[in-house]
Formats: structure tokens, C-alpha cells, sequence
């Protein structure tokens, strides 16, 4: 006791030094302000958007094609089309691919989402003209040599094969099959039979459909310039789109509420539960205020699912409840794995607090708590060109307003304890929803 009063003391002594026994002022941040996108439409018919901020002369170049799950007449053939672009092409070889790459210290990523597959290069500006030809090469020109994608193949069982022995994996991939269907794009998961016989010419043929002669858009952020732009048109913008692709209708299995499903593990010392059901998309009346009421819920480390199950029960090092949004349908699921005997008290856990909050009003200063922090973590993630560009991807690829984060932190703000207690009854009830435990019970 004795240093500590030395230690206050000290501080009376010198009042410019920090405190560390008064919380720092704050600032409750109520207007978001996105900086916009310059959209060009390329002469092929293609779209350009633009995101010119950052002080580093460095760009991220992402070609974004509607390529995913949803197209596809041949499971994992999306997949495959997207992961084998930079394979080789009619001119270049994989290895001649990624040497051109790795001498103008470029770095790429290869997406695939059940709506989209893209391409991105990372690299300083001064190289945009060499990338840019690279990437126009390996979207038009792409070879699908067969050694390459015998070994992707290969590759992506050994992944599989390790993920489906993990708890975890298996339950989101069952939850998702309960709610949209096996067979729904947004319900599929990679199987090693789809993988096994997949050939060259159905990889190919997606490819030609939706990657090589569709319609695409292109998103360029960072330190950019006019000239860049014109670069861009040059390159990516003269590249023949000729392919006229129909819109895809896909059904979605509805007879999931109320259903349990339980996947036996013997060897496994842990269950994986997964708990939620279908929601909606980010235009939905409801989406800002089930938004809050999911934080409340289980949305951030402070949330009610983690101080009961976590904090004060023990059961689980983490639990947490997602909304997640996808093109045309959006999820919740509250997820968590714990030790097989706990399984039963979490789910019981769980259904309590949806049921506290369709009961009890939420206090004004846990309300007020998730509002600062919702807010706060939208503007924290706004820091760089590149994250800038990720928020404003969402509005041109989703077709969302543009003042649609202003919009966020007011309809965030705006949300009352009443709103939250209305969104539990409507959303937050267990009969609604499908159970998923892998491991046991």
C-alpha cells in the first residue's frame, strides 16, 4: 500500500502526468461522412469506380465478376474458374504468372463468395500499367492448364478432409444447409464428390460464361490518378464482353423453424452449436434496429450472451451472434463451441436471454453503451483508402444509397429500449429457429 500512495502522491505533485484513475474524455460520434466513389462506365460496358485518398503512393485494384455459387451448373466449378486464373494463360506459364508478379512486388488475392468471385492486386502506383496488363491477360486468357488444376483439386480435398474433422466447420456448414437447403447456393457447402469429378471442360465453361466475356466491375482505390483511370480504360475497358447472362432464380427451403439437428462426433471432447434462422437484406425496414438489438445480444465482447455464458458461467472462452447480410437473403446465427457436457446449459442459456430481452426493457445506459460503440467501430475501420474502399464496395455492388452509413449512425442512434424489445419478439424466438449441435450432447 505504501507505493501506492507514493504513486498518487507522485501525480498530486505533477498534475500534467497521465491519470489512469479518470476515464479519458469522449466524443459521441453522430454523423459518418463517406467519401464517394468516381464511377465511369468503360467503353465495353464494364464499370470503373474510383477511390482516390490516401497519402501513400500505393493502389488496390479488384476486378469483381457475379461468378459465385449462385451461376453455377457444375458444384465448386466457381470455385475452380476463379483460383485457376492465375494458373497460366495462352502466353504464360504459372510460374511465368507469378514471377511477373513477385519482380514488381505486387500481391494478389483470389475471392469466391457464394454471389461473386474477384481478383485483387495490391502494388505501388508506378506499376499499375504492368499489373493491369497481367490481370487483362488472365481474365481473357486464362489456359486452365490440366496439371495445375489437378493439383488445385489435390490441394483443396487435403483442406476439406482437415476442416471436416473440425467441430466447428461441419456445424456452420449443417446450419446453413437447414436454413436455405443442400442444394440452395447459399446453403452449399465443398463435398469431395463434387470435387473428385469436376472436370476441366465445366471449370472452362463457367469460366467463358461469367468470368471471360461477362460484364464486370473493376474498383480502383488508393492514390489515383486521371492518367490511371485512362489506364485502366485502356486495358480492362477494351476487353470483349459479349456474354448476356440471364438472371438466375434459385428456391429456398422454408421448413427449417422449430428443427434440431444433431451430427454425433464420438471422439470429439466439444460440440459446436450454431442457433439461428433467415433474415433479410441491409434495405429491410428492421435492419438498423435488429442491428443494435443483435450487439446488445451477443454482437460484441460486452454483450449479454458473452457476460452470462463466458463471464459468468464459465462454459466457453467465446460465443457471439452474427448478422450477416448477403446479396439476396441474410442469416443469424449465434455460435459458440463448449465442452459436450455443457451443451444442453448453453443452449438453455442462450434461449434465456432472448426471452430476457423480449421481456425486459434494455436500461438507457447499456443502450447508449452499444450506440457509442457501433458508431465508434464504424468510424475506427474508416482509416485508409483500402477500407474506405470496402465500405463503399458494399453500396456499388449492393446498390445501396450513398448516404447509407450517414444513415447508419442516425438509425443507430435513433433506436429506443422499444424498438429492441419489438425486434426480440419478432426475430429472437427459438420456435423460429433451427438447432445445430456437431459433437454431442
Amino acid at each position: 500500500m505504501a507505493f501506492v500512495r507514493t504513486s498518487f502522491a507522485f501525480l498530486h505533485q505533477h498534475p500534467m502526468l497521465l491519470d489512469r484513475t479518470v476515464a479519458p474524455d469522449y466524443q459521441i460520434i453522430k454523423t459518418i461522412e463517406l467519401p464517394e466513389a468516381d464511377s465511369y462506365t468503360l467503353e465495353n460496358g464494364g464499370l470503373l469506380h474510383v477511390i482516390n485518398i490516401g497519402d501513400q503512393p500505393v493502389v488496390r485494384l479488384e476486378v469483381i465478376f457475379d461468378a459465385g455459387n449462385w451461376y453455377e451448373k457444375y458444384p465448386s466449378s466457381s470455385f475452380f474458374a476463379i483460383k485457376m486464373l492465375t494458373e497460366g494463360t495462352a502466353t504464360r506459364t504459372s510460374a511465368e504468372t507469378s514471377e511477373a508478379f513477385e519482380r514488381i512486388g505486387a500481391f494478389t488475392d483470389m475471392t469466391h463468395s457464394s454471389d461473386r468471385a474477384g481478383m485483387v492486386v495490391y502494388c505501388l502506383t508506378r506499376f499499375l500499367p504492368e499489373v493491369l496488363g497481367i490481370v487483362t491477360d488472365l481474365v481473357q486468357h486464362a489456359a486452365f492448364p490440366e496439371k495445375e488444376l489437378a493439383d488445385l483439386k489435390n490441394i483443396t480435398l487435403q483442406n476439406l478432409r482437415v476442416n471436416l474433422e473440425k467441430t466447428a466447420y461441419v456445424a456452420t456448414s449443417e446450419f446453413r444447409a437447414a436454413i436455405f437447403g443442400q442444394d440452395h447456393p447459399y446453403g452449399q457447402s465443398q463435398n469431395e464428390a463434387d470435387i473428385l469429378s469436376l472436370e476441366r471442360y465445366q471449370v472452362l465453361e463457367h469460366y467463358n460464361s461469367f468470368i471471360n466475356k461477362n460484364k464486370y466491375t473493376v474498383i480502383l482505390a488508393g492514390q489515383v490518378s486521371a492518367n490511371d483511370v485512362e489506364l485502366v480504360r485502356q486495358s480492362l475497358g477494351q476487353a470483349s464482353l459479349t456474354a448476356d447472362v440471364s438472371v438466375v432464380t434459385r428456391a429456398v427451403s422454408a421448413a427449417y423453424e422449430g428443427k434440431e439437428v444433431l451430427v454425433e462426433k464420438q471422439d470429439s471432447v466439444q460440440s459446436s452449436i450454431r442457433i439461428g434462422r433467415r433474415m433479410f437484406t441491409r434495405d429491410h425496414a428492421d435492419y438498423f434496429k435488429m442491428l443494435v438489438t443483435n450487439e446488445i445480444f451477443g454482437g460484441y465482447f460486452g454483450s449479454r450472451l458473452m457476460k452470462n455464458i463466458r463471464e459468468e458461467k464459465g462454459l466457453t472462452y467465446g460465443i457471439s451472434s452474427h448478422m450477416v447480410t448477403l446479396s439476396r437473403e441474410g442469416y443469424i446465427m449465434i455460435g459458440t463451441d463448449v465442452k459436450k457436457e455443457f451443451t444442453q446449459q448453453t443452449i438453455d442459456e442462450i434461449k434465456k436471454e432472448m426471452f430476457r430481452l423480449q421481456t425486459e426493457l434494455v436500461s438507457e445506459e447499456e443502450l447508449q453503451t452499444v450506440k457509442n460503440f457501433m458508431s465508434g467501430e464504424l468510424a475506427g475501420s474508416l482509416n485508409t483508402a483500402f477500407e474506405v474502399a470496402d465500405r463503399q464496395k458494399v453500396l456499388l455492388l449492393e446498390g445501396l444509397p450513398s448516404d447509407f452509413f450517414s444513415r447508419y449512425v442516425e438509425q443507430i442512434h435513433a433506436t429506443t429500449s422499444q424498438d429492441v424489445i419489438a425486434m426480440a419478439n419478432k426475430y429472437l424466438r427459438p420456435e423460429t429457429m433451427v438447432e445445430v449441435v456437431v459433437g454431442g450432447k
